[in-house]
C-alpha cells in the first residue's frame, strides 16, 4: 500500500486536493458528485436481480435490453445487456471498479452474505480503519463494498490490489 507524504487531518480533507481552499474560506470547493453508473452485462435478468438484492435498489424503467435501478438516495445504476460473449478488458483506459459503501455494519454483513451466496470469488481486504469485500456479479465483473465509507474514515492509503 502506498501512503501519502503528509496525511491531512479529518475524514473529508483526505478527499480534497492539497491546493484546495478550506471550507468557509470564500472559495467553494464543492464540485460535481457521482450520480449514475452504467454497467454492461451478459444477462439482463440475472444482473438486475443481483444488483437489486445487493444494493437494495428498485427498477424504475426497463426495456428488453436495459434497466434503470434507483437507490433510496437517488443514485442510479443503468444495467445494459451486451450479450453473452462481450468482453470486459481489465487494464484498459476507463473506470475499472466501482466501490459501494455499506449503510452500516449490519448492511456490510448483509452485502457479504449476498456476495458469498451469489459470487464465485469473494476477497476481503482491510485498510486503515475500513474493510472492503470484493465479489463478482453474474457477468464476472468485480463488485466491491466497503465499510465504513470515506465520509466516515479518510482513505490514507491506496490498496495495492487495485493498481498492481
Amino acid at each position: 500500500m502506498t501512503h501519502p507524504q503528509q496525511a491531512p487531518s479529518g475524514p473529508r480533507s483526505a478527499l480534497l486536493p492539497a491546493d484546495a481552499e478550506p471550507a468557509g474560506s470564500g472559495t467553494d470547493t464543492r464540485g460535481p458528485r457521482l450520480a449514475s453508473v452504467v454497467v454492461f452485462v451478459h444477462d439482463l435478468d440475472d444482473s438486475v436481480d443481483f444488483y437489486r438484492e445487493l444494493l437494495r435498489m428498485e427498477v424504475t424503467v426497463r426495456t428488453t435490453s436495459a434497466a434503470l435501478l434507483v437507490g433510496r438516495n437517488g443514485f442510479q445504476v443503468y444495467v445494459r445487456t451486451v450479450g453473452p460473449r462481450a468482453a470486459h478488458p481489465v487494464g484498459h483506459v476507463g473506470a475499472q471498479y466501482v466501490i459501494w459503501t455499506a449503510d452500516g455494519p449490519e448492511d456490510f454483513q448483509r452485502c457479504e452474505r449476498v456476495l458469498k451466496a451469489r459470487s464465485d470469488h469473494v476477497y476481503t481486504s482491510h485498510g486503515e480503519g475500513f474493510t472492503v469485500i470484493e465479489g463478482r456479479d453474474p457477468s464476472g465483473l468485480p463488485v466491491l463494498v466497503a465499510y465504513p465509507g470515506p465520509d466516515e474514515v479518510a482513505r490514507l492509503e491506496i490498496i495495492a490490489r487495485y493498481y498492481a
